[in-house]
Formats: structure tokens, sequence, C-alpha cells
């Protein structure tokens, strides 16, 4: 599985809001320029993850977004799955018999279905919480002393 651009960019702009919230909305046009992508892309995005009740709008002067949830409950699974989909190898249909069919079925009990467990294992197992600790820790400058 590639995880599109829509993901990628959810995810980089569900981190960003996590990062640069503290408590208030932030504004698309803000999030957009520190992630140097597209405000109207931006905007399809978060109406999709609106939808699907990861974060909420306020409109106005004052407006923007903030986390529908604090970031340790959300997971970069359910983010994925609200902009991709469910994740998956494979989504192969397998309706034949014979040998074709027994293949198929070999494959996918062996191959597919353990990747994919272990990639929604994966994408369940790390919070927004997760990242915003692991950028703090990232972005701090070091100290020096002469």
């Amino acid at each position: 599985m590639k995880i599109s651009t829509r993901g990628r960019y959810g995810l980089r702009a569900m981190l960003d809001l996590a990062v640069f919230s503290r408590g208030e909305h932030v504004a698309l046009n803000a999030i957009a320029e520190r992630q140097n992508i597209s405000e109207n892309y931006l905007e399809q995005v978060f109406s999709i993850l609106r939808k699907a009740g990861l974060v909420r709008s306020v409109k106005g002067a004052q407006g923007g977004y903030t986390l529908a949830m604090e970031p340790a409950q959300v997971t970069v699974g359910m983010i994925l799955r609200a902009l991709e989909g469910e994740l998956a190898v494979v989504d192969e249909e397998n309706s034949g018999e014979g040998v074709e069919s027994a293949m198929l079925s070999c494959l996918q009990s062996n191959v597919w279905d353990p990747i994919n467990a272990s990639m929604n294992q994966v994408a369940d197992s790390i919070s927004l919480q997760d990242l915003v600790d692991s950028f703090n820790n990232i972005n701090e400058a070091p100290m020096y002393y002469i």
C-alpha cells in the first residue's frame, strides 16, 4: 500500500495542528504556510477530517481548527483511515474455484492478512501525542556553552 498525498499531507497537517494549537484555533492558512501545502487542498482534507470527527472548525475572524479530541486519543490509523479508507495492501476478491482459488486463499491467509494486521497494528499504536513529543524532542535546539 502506498499512502496518497492526501494521507501524507493530512497527517502532517494534523501534527501541525496538535503542535501549534495550544488550546486555540489554528487558521488553515497558517498550517498551509508552515507545511508548504496549498490552502485549497488543505480545505478538502480538513473537510474529510471534520466529517470523521477528528477536528472541529470555527468560522469567523478568530476561527480556525482545533482537534476534536486530546492528541493522545487520536491515532495515526484513525487519521489515515479517514483520509485513505481501510489500510490494506491487497483487497482481492476470491470467488472462484479450483487451483486459482486455492492459491488466492493461500496468499491471502499467509501473506496479505499478516501484512495488513501488522500495518494496522503499527498505525493504531502511534498517537498524535507520540508524534508531538517526538517533534518537540527533534525540534529542541541544543544548548552550547563556551
